[in-house]
């Protein structure tokens, strides 16, 4: 299990908990879950690296503790 914390720095900083074999996709049903936007309106990005829905968090590196940028379309 690993934590990741998202901020979309506008107040909101979710940490949610879920494996590395997990998809972007699923970190954010998980977000949405949490904050009660849909998932499908949630884009999480590093930087300028925009993260895909289907790609896990371990090929992305994705570790315990990291930050992650949280952006609303």
């Amino acid at each position: 299990m690993i934590e990741v914390v998202c901020n979309d720095r506008l107040g909101k900083k979710v940490r949610v908990k879920c494996n590395s074999e997990d998809t972007i996709g699923d970190l954010k049903k998980l977000i949405s879950a949490q904050t009660g936007t849909r998932w499908d309106k949630i884009v999480l990005k590093k930087w300028y690296t925009i993260f895909k829905d289907h790609v896990s968090l371990g090929d992305y590196e994705i570790h315990d503790g990291m930050n992650l940028e949280l952006y609303y379309q």
